[in-house]
């Protein structure tokens, strides 16, 4: 499912515009952006938390020339947990 098929769902079960429900799932995806870039998590009780993870700087190989090394430099990355509510209800 994309973001155009995730409005109209919501639309369609909420009776609410399209243009209204779009507002608020744009919204929704940049405040979850902002606060993990801000460093804080994101805890929806039952559905799952979203946080983040430094992966440290390592070094490499780089695919096309095996001998030579390249250092990957540490990075931030997005994680999600689900909840139970999520995993039960995938069972």
């Amino acid at each position: 499912m994309n973001k155009s098929q995730l409005v109209d769902t919501i639309s369609e079960k909420t009776k609410i515009g399209k243009k209204e429900v779009t507002l608020v799932v744009e919204t929704l995806l940049d405040t979850i952006t902002n606060t993990l870039k801000s460093g804080k998590e994101i805890s929806l009780t039952g559905f799952g938390v979203f946080k983040t993870k430094k992966r440290a700087a390592r070094m490499g190989v780089n695919p096309q020339k095996p001998d030579e090394k390249i250092k990957i430099p540490a990075v931030t990355v997005p994680k999600f947990k689900a909840g139970k509510g999520l995993k039960d209800a995938l069972k």
